[in-house]
């Protein structure tokens, strides 16, 4: 195997290099394996911020957030015995991989319980906020509520919330736009809401916990459209989202008839630590022992059976640590996460490249503890969350081309994503014009019985859910001219999805230039961390 070269002389700014001929290969996923590629001269690659200090004392700073809100009054004094109160608390979508424990939402949730049993609180339910997301199954909840909340509210009062049950939904109205707003029953009938957020991209926290983590299907069809993608520019860029002004107008509505109480948490982008700290580097960087590790561990990974290869992977916790945690109303709060979280995350850089480079993991917000990254979930990464890492202007200028990598194997699960393979081999074949398939077919899979009975009973995604995941890489699609993947181990699956595929990382970019020219601006985005372009 190649090694990785020591650099030789500077050529990069902290965050933004270019390539030069002394310039090592770069370390990219490509599922749950990593390659090595060397790019093009010339090649400009955009790092992640290095991980911002976390707060000196989580426990403390969580405790003094509910002491000193914004907006609102203390939690203390919004308290009294014999209320009822629900606690809503953010799935494990977030953050990825899994954090180690104790996972942030534990020691919220354990300050928050304690403050209610002490004002002689005892209707407390805690709901676990997936929208149309599986249930988390039981071992799941209890690694990240903790042992302490587990014991003391599982099964009756500690639960998955159910957007298809006929009487544990209300509809609380319509907005100005004539978005339609149903929520959780209990949630809705408490003297006192309390959510707790776990923030780890722009686009989540605010007034979508409560719309959107509570909802239920007909809420989400209000702006989870092919019109609402496109009209988002992007996603990470709240003023600028389609859809984070739907989830505002919505969450508002919620707020008129509910008291809500947000906490609100920001994690650094930590993902690796100990003796997988050298993966937080720049290649150019990297010491003798650092490559030598980097080999060792890509030769162990690549000799692993596929299952065993993505158990370990799936299994090995993030170090992510608290690096801001803020409580009261909704939208002062969220203001604070937000800037909180674009200074951990925003690179500035200067121009749009015409021919954008992504490794796709082997994990995103869909597939957590999931036996494959399907297709589907490879191009939400693709032309959804990857594309949309941007502030400002998109990183790839309209008409460029996106290169990934990704073996596109054909492999769902079918406990958590039976919808998805009737989706992907039935409906895609037929059609992949999103406006079609959302007028067609998506209303048929949001009523199956068999597939809300999964959603219900089991741990699978609602029946509509694939429809929303073809719909995010929706602006993606139509602002993109080419999409090349490299390493695909089939050529039945790109195509489905209307990809290319290249042999070689030199293949991809030859493809690519024959589209933008010779002289086009190549861009690596080397992600994760989780970096966002702040494109001037």
């Amino acid at each position: 195997m190649r090694a990785i070269r020591p650099k030789t002389r500077a050529s990069h700014r902290e965050h933004v290099v270019t390539i030069d001929s002394d310039s090592a290969p770069r370390i990219m996923f490509s599922g749950e394996r990593f390659l090595l590629e060397d790019l093009p001269i010339g090649t400009r690659v955009i790092y992640p911020r290095r991980p911002m200090t976390q707060v000196a004392n989580p426990r403390a700073a969580i405790r003094y957030a509910l002491s000193h809100p914004d907006g609102m009054e203390p939690l203390h004094a919004l308290l009294s015995p014999g209320m009822k109160v629900t606690i809503a608390v953010d799935d494990i979508s977030m953050p990825l991989p899994i954090m180690r424990t104790p996972d942030v939402r534990q020691l919220v949730l354990e300050a928050v319980c304690e403050m209610l049993a002490d004002h002689g609180v005892d209707d407390v339910h805690i709901i676990i906020a997936l929208g149309l997301h599986r249930r988390m199954h039981d071992w799941e909840i209890k690694r990240m509520v903790g042992p302490k909340v587990w014991a003391d509210y599982w099964p009756d009062r500690l639960y998955n919330h159910d957007a298809c049950d006929p009487d544990g939904m209300v509809v609380m109205g319509k907005t100005p736009h004539g978005e339609l707003v149903e929520l959780n029953r209990r949630a809705a009938d408490s003297d006192l809401c309390i959510y707790v957020n776990l923030n780890f991209v722009p686009m989540n926290g605010g007034h979508k916990s409560m719309a959107v983590g509570l909802c239920g299907y007909e809420s989400l069809k209000s702006h989870h459209t092919p019109k609402g993608i496109v009209a988002s520019d992007s996603f990470m860029d709240p003023p600028n989202s389609f859809l984070t002004h739907s989830f505002v107008r919505q969450g508002r509505l919620v707020e008129k008839h509910v008291k809500v109480f947000h906490i609100e948490t920001v994690l650094n982008n930590r993902i690796y630590d100990g003796p997988l700290s050298f993966l937080m580097k720049n290649e150019d960087n990297f010491t003798e022992t650092d490559r030598l590790k980097f080999s060792a561990m890509k030769w162990a990974l690549d000799k692993m059976p596929f299952a065993a290869r993505r158990e370990l992977l799936m299994r090995t916790p993030a170090g992510y640590e608290l690096i801001g945690c803020w409580a009261g109303a909704c939208e002062p709060v969220h203001e604070k996460v937000i800037a909180k979280s674009s200074e951990q995350y925003c690179v500035e850089v200067e121009g749009q490249a015409d021919i954008l480079i992504c490794g796709i993991p082997f994990v995103s917000p869909y597939n957590v503890n999931s036996k494959a990254l399907n297709p589907l979930l490879v191009q939400v990464m693709a032309l959804g969350y990857f594309y949309h890492m941007y502030r400002g202007k998109s990183l790839l200028r309209d008409g460029g081309v996106l290169i990934i990598t990704h073996p596109c194997s054909d492999r769902f699960d079918p406990v958590h994503h039976p919808s998805y393979i009737e989706f992907f081999n039935r409906i895609l074949t037929e059609t992949t014009d999103s406006y079609t398939l959302e007028k067609k077919y998506q209303d048929e899979f949001a009523y199956n019985p068999s597939y809300v009975e999964m959603y219900r009973r089991g741990n699978a995604y609602h029946g509509a859910h694939p429809f929303y995941m073809w719909y995010w890489g929706q602006r993606g699609r139509e602002k993109v001219s080419r999409v090349i993947v490299v390493g695909a181990d089939n050529v039945t699956v790109p195509s489905i999805m209307g990809w290319e595929t290249a042999g070689s990382m030199a293949e991809a970019v030859a493809m690519a230039r024959g589209t933008m020219g010779r002289s086009a601006q190549i861009t690596m985005l080397h992600q994760p961390p989780i970096v966002m372009a702040d494109v001037k």
